[in-house]
Order: structure tokens, then sequence, then C-alpha cells
């Protein structure tokens, strides 16, 4: 006997993923329920080889339905979420609302499968932020080797890490480039996307950080170790799926880079494309639809006594959303609820 299972936000681009990546991966799921506001209701999604009509989250009862994921943003997660979670239906959140929540366990099944055994305070469960969910795949098996101490990183984030309205912008404004008529002047950015790289995610902190920024480096510390320091500096790009990252790292031991190499090989969830030739590298371009989080230009910082540079690319929509949301609910089937 499967589980019956609930997706709120079906109609999103997070949404949709996670119905496509339930069927891949054949989560045992004997009914699949999709909600959507009002003004999307009756929108038809696929599920497998299924088309399933949505049905409306502000009228849905959630009892008796085992695992709701949801997929619709803080403020109306923060609406809906706790009815789900009182009728007693485990909540997969893909928000930044219940993250920093010391009763709600947030988790990257590669990295802390453990943390879900914690879903009963409140019966929920946190799905990082997506540029936080691929960098602590690569880190954690390097920190079991030779814990960590400080890592910088930049981040080169899709569009698509903002929505279909943000894809849109990217599409018209790179039309525009060279259809006359067809210009489009920023509406979801600050500045355009097109062509271009913006080095703010999210808004602005006291300390000259972005929310963005510091939710890499709250998250990180959670996840893996709250003694690793973390500094961010988080950029969007005009790739419309695929996040990337280069990271630097500063370890207590030394761990040179073929040891390194050989780790990330053997560490579940990566895929290590490390050839130092033109092309021995992985793009953003070439991960969209993996499942894998791909790490590559794993070399030795010779500025530091025990560093490395890496180079991890990821499907945002995948690892950074809806993957590591349907890993958490097979998580939860193998550690705790054991029905598939």
């Amino acid at each position: 006997m499967g589980y019956k299972v609930v997706v709120c936000g079906a109609t999103g681009n997070v949404g949709r993923e996670m119905l496509n990546i339930l069927a891949e991966r054949s989560f045992p799921a004997d009914e699949v329920a999709v909600l959507a506001s009002r003004r999307s209701l009756g929108t038809e999604v696929s599920y497998g080889d299924k088309t399933l009509k949505t049905k409306d989250l502000e009228t849905f009862d959630f009892t008796g339905w085992d695992i709701a994921f949801f997929a619709i943003g803080s403020d109306a997660t923060k609406q809906y979420a706790p009815k789900a979670a009182k009728a007693g239906c485990i909540v997969i959140d893909n928000s930044s609302l219940y993250r920093y929540d010391r009763d709600v366990p947030l988790v990257v099944p590669e990295v802390n499968p453990e943390a879900v055994d914690g879903y009963s305070k409140k019966n929920i469960i946190a799905n990082p932020n997506c540029s936080t969910a691929q960098m602590v795949v690569a880190l954690k098996p390097l920190h079991d080797r030779a814990r960590i101490k400080r890592v910088v990183v930049s981040t080169y984030q899709s569009v698509s890490g903002t929505g279909k309205e943000a894809i849109d912008e990217l599409w018209d404004q790179t039309k525009g480039m060279y259809v006359p008529g067809q210009e489009r002047e920023p509406s979801v950015y600050t500045k355009q996307i097109a062509f271009n790289v913006i080095p703010h995610i999210d808004s602005f902190m006291e300390d000259g950080s972005t929310r963005e920024e510091w939710k890499m480096v709250a998250e990180t510390k959670k996840i893996v170790d709250p003694k690793i320091k973390v500094t961010a500096t988080c950029v969007r790009v005009p790739v419309f799926v695929g996040h990337s990252e280069a990271i630097n790292i500063e370890f207590e031991d030394h761990l040179d880079e073929e040891e390194a190499r050989d780790i990330l090989r053997e560490a579940p969830g990566i895929l290590v494309v490390d050839k130092r030739e033109d092309g021995g590298y992985v793009t953003p371009v070439e991960c969209v639809g993996d499942f894998a989080t791909f790490v590559s230009r794993i070399r030795q910082d010779s500025t530091i006594d025990n560093g490395l540079n890496i180079w991890v690319v990821s499907d945002n929509l995948r690892k950074g959303a809806a993957l590591n949301a349907v890993q958490i609910a097979e998580t939860l089937d193998q550690r705790v609820l054991k029905k598939g």
C-alpha cells in the first residue's frame, strides 16, 4: 500500500517538476491530488502518463492524506501548511518560511538524512534554498574527511530560480536585441538581465549582503556544521535553467586534489567531470533535466595552507527544489513511514 500525496502549487515550474520526478522515480503514491489557487482552478497538469485537474487549495481537506509537497511561496505556505500538518499530513515545504525554525528539520538527503526523524515536532520538513542544496552536497563528503573551516562561494544563478515571469523577461529582452519594437524594460529584475549579470538576488540587508547570501550562510551551518564560516556573493545570470557555483574551501587538515576527486566520485548524488582540457567540465546547459550535482575544476588553492577550488553545477528546478523534496519523501519512507 502506497501513499496519498498532495502537490500544492502544481501549475508552477517547481510543482510541475515535482510531479515529473515523482513519476520518474516511481514514488509509491496510490493517489495524487494537485492543488492551485482559484485563478488556476481546473488547469490540467501531467503526472506520468496521467493528466490531473487542479483542485482549490483554499478549500482542500488534507485529512487522510500522507504527504503534501508545498511549492507556493512563503505567504501562502504560512496560511495552508499548518492546516495540512494539523490534519496529520506531513508537509515538505519548498519556501523559506520554516528553514530557520529550530523545530523544523532542514534536509538534504545526501547530507543529513537522519534529520528527517525530527519531522514530528511540527509535521513539517523544510527544503533548502536552491543554491545551498547543490553546494552542501559537494561540501559534506569533503568535510567528513578534512573538516571545513571556511567557504567562499560565488554563485551564477539562472532566471528560473525567480519563476516563469523571469524566464519570459530574459526571452523577451533577448528577442528585443534583434527585433525592432520588441524591446522590454526590466520589470522582474532591477536591471536588464539579457546579456548582463546582476549581483543582487533577494532583498538587501543592513550589512550589505543580500538575503540570498545570508540564506547560504545560515542553511549551510544548519545542514552541515554550525562551525563552518561561509561568505557568499550571489549573482543572477542570463541562463534559463541551471545554477553554477565557484567554491573556495579552506580545511583544517590537508586534502590534496586527487584524494578530493576520489572522495567526490564516490559521494552520493555527485558526478565528477574534471578533465584538464577544452570542454572537460560541466556547464548549466548540460545539467538540465539531470538528477546529479556535477563537480568540475577541482584544484589546489596554493594561497592558503589547506585549500581547494571546485566548480559545482546543478539543475536548480531539480536538485535545488523538486528533486530534493521528493528525495526527502523517499527518506521518510525508508527511515520512518516504510510504506514503499
